[in-house]
């Protein structure tokens, strides 16, 4: 299987390389700092020699994106904007020049997408799609992404929620803060969270290439979002940390500024379900995030 991932240098690129080539996949890697044999040059914005390695390919997978976790000024907020959409839109025309196109193009997305909400649970189906900066990000990448639809090319989009792994992501943040004494609830600690542990993630991409009946976009997380607060009781309690500081809205004003990042990222409440998923039959190895906690902490 030859499987090209672009923007395949983060936390969940590096991860799912290693998942297919464990597998004896082909994996390439598309990036704008190329250091090894199967790293491809890329700008992520124009056609060049790197849409030649996407010919016969099986699998796409589109991971390219500004990071969120940054201040929303305009010169970030335009970054975050066009990482996403001129990436999905010069993938599309490579995939347009292919005599041998992918047979899937999976191309990030995020559970974001979705109203903060901390009772209405959101499925791909009755979930509420709003309107402010992020949630419009997440509209217009999909937008791009849906726009061009080809019989030869199976489209899925990924509406993934936070990815609980060792090697990045918020996790090893999670475990700082907790040992520092700053794991308390955040806010008023009722705001949801939607997660995923990192080998749930690779297996559910895995499950989605071999069902050609997914399409569309899907929702890429657990099945039981938990509050900031309940989140937090765990990390405590696993990593043996008796006490954790509670940080009021106004303490994390503050402390984002001096971090260089948003508070939406901890306040915005994701109620995120994966109805597709689990009606397609996919069966999750980490469901349950007390002990999804205790595996990550061994």
């Amino acid at each position: 299987m030859k499987i090209i991932i672009a923007g395949g240098t983060g936390f969940l690129g590096k991860s799912l390389e290693k998942y297919y080539k464990e597998k004896g996949a082909q994996v390439f890697i598309l990036t704008r700092k190329p250091k090894r044999d199967h790293d491809i040059y890329w700008d992520a914005r124009t056609l060049g020699d790197w849409k030649n390695t996407i010919e016969e390919a099986d699998i796409l997978i589109n991971l390219t994106g500004k990071s969120v976790d940054c201040r929303y000024h305009e010169k970030n907020k335009k970054e975050i904007y066009t990482s996403r959409i001129d990436s999905t839109r010069v993938l599309q025309q490579a995939v347009d020049q292919c005599t041998v196109k992918p047979k899937l193009w999976l191309n990030a997305a995020s559970a974001t997408i979705y109203v903060h909400s901390e009772t209405h649970l959101n499925t791909e189906e009755n979930g509420i799609i709003g309107d402010d900066f992020s949630m419009n990000i997440c509209k217009s990448w999909e937008k791009e992404f849906f726009k061009v639809q080809d019989q030869e090319v199976r489209k899925v989009a990924l509406r993934t929620s936070i990815v609980l792994g060792n090697s990045g992501g918020a996790f090893p943040k999670l475990q700082m803060i907790t040992k520092f004494g700053l794991g308390g609830k955040q806010g008023r600690g009722q705001q949801k969270v939607s997660w995923i542990h990192i080998e749930d993630f690779c297996k559910a991409i895995d499950w989605i290439i071999s069902h050609e009946n997914i399409t569309g976009a899907i929702n890429v997380t657990a099945p039981v979002p938990v509050s900031n607060e309940e989140l937090m009781t765990v990390m405590r309690k696993h990593m043996k940390i008796p006490f954790g500081l509670n940080a009021p809205v106004w303490q994390l004003e503050i402390a984002s500024l001096l971090l260089n990042t948003e508070t939406e990222l901890l306040l915005k409440s994701r109620n995120v379900y994966p109805e597709k998923l689990l009606q397609s039959g996919f069966q999750f190895s980490w469901p349950d995030v007390n002990v999804t906690i205790q595996n990550l902490l061994k």
